[in-house]
């Protein structure tokens, strides 16, 4: 079915064009809202007539600004601000204060409606940024969020901490303990055997051999040797 938008309406068209849509969205929706109205011999030849005139007022207006779109098409603006370490703003970056800037580039005012923002910049880094001037004219400009002195500080702590484990090499203080891998060895660290003209006892006797390299035993009691012969001549 055509109508004609007596209001625009996003996804579909701007006010004064015709459209076809579906008969039940136009019965249904837009045409008892007010948005449309029903696309008669009549009504489509006012559309044709009233978009003629709109072009050649969007044509004349293009020329006119075409001098602010080459000023600042390509530009990237600066902004320090203040974020966490996760790279969030503590505020944000709004389309006020993007054309705030353009406007110092350009020498001249520049509507913040034109900023094509969705939502205001709340993260570090580089956002590709339109400026819709009128019709065709639609320069790209890039916006960067950088952090203050504060965060630089901060992040430039991080990454030393990061570098410089404890001497053992145990992990920096507050990470989570790594239980992803387990390494069992075919034997224990080494130790003395004693032999069968030795002394039982004087070494005791070792248990778990083989197995984890940083679990071994000893048990039994050491005695000297001068009291096991006392005792043995008693």
């Amino acid at each position: 079915m055509k109508i004609v938008l007596r209001q625009d309406v996003p996804k579909l068209g701007e006010a004064g064009t015709i459209q076809n849509v579906k008969p039940g969205f136009a019965r249904n929706y837009l045409i008892p809202q007010g948005f449309a109205v029903l696309a008669t011999a009549g009504e489509i030849k006012t559309a044709e007539h009233n978009q003629e005139v709109k072009a050649r007022k969007i044509a004349k207006q293009e020329a006119q600004l075409q001098s602010l779109a080459d000023k600042i098409a390509g530009k990237r603006l600066e902004f320090t601000v203040r974020a966490g370490e996760s790279g969030r703003l503590y505020g944000s970056i709004t389309a006020g204060d993007i054309a705030d800037e353009l406007a110092k580039i350009a020498g001249e005012e520049i509507d913040r409606r034109k900023v094509v923002l969705e939502d205001p910049i709340r993260e570090l880094g580089e956002h590709a940024v339109t400026v819709h001037l009128v019709g065709r004219l639609r320069p790209a400009i890039t916006v960067v969020a950088v952090g203050d002195a504060e965060y630089q500080a901060a992040m430039a702590a991080k990454a030393s901490e990061g570098k410089t484990p404890g001497a053992s090499g145990h992990p920096e203080p507050g990470s989570a303990h790594d239980d992803s891998e387990t390494t069992t060895v075919e034997e224990g660290p080494s130790h003395e055997w004693v032999d069968d003209g030795g002394v039982p006892g004087a070494h005791g006797e070792i248990v778990n051999e083989g197995g984890a390299a940083t679990l071994t035993e000893e048990v039994g009691k050491a005695v000297s040797v001068d009291e096991e012969e006392d005792s043995a001549t008693s």
